[in-house]
């Protein structure tokens, strides 16, 4: 396998593993997460089609490193697994820093845990 296909697949793979077992942000079962994913995906069409196309290439690659495999506008197919895993890992990392300093996914902060028992004004002494 070619190494900047290698690359692509072994970073993609590092970064889906990292949240399931490490991370656990719940950032996957999101669906704005997979919306603004869709949103990325149509900007980098734009961007990387134009700058990749085989008619005119603005970024060259070395066709030795990387797999043939071209799909839209002669886009190579690494570089959707190295924006896919890019866009996770700071979306996965951002979550669980927000969850670990108090933020819910949705933005909303969370109240402070506390170790205190809820008391029962009955038997609370008077």
């Amino acid at each position: 396998m070619p190494e900047y296909t290698a690359a692509a697949v072994v970073g993609l793979l590092a970064v889906v593993v990292a949240e399931l077992v490490w991370f656990r942000s719940g950032v996957l079962r999101l669906r704005a997460f997979w919306v603004s994913m869709a949103i990325c995906l149509l900007f980098m069409v734009v961007t990387n089609g134009w700058l990749t196309k085989l008619s005119a290439p603005i970024v060259l690659y070395n066709a030795a490193t990387k797999s043939p495999w071209r799909v839209p506008w002669d886009i190579p197919v690494e570089d959707y697994l190295f924006g896919f895993a890019l866009l996770t890992l700071v979306t996965v990392v951002w979550q669980w820093d927000g969850r670990r300093s108090g933020v819910e996914p949705t933005g909303r902060h969370r109240a402070p845990a506390t170790d205190a028992e809820p008391r029962d004004a009955a038997a609370a002494p008077h």
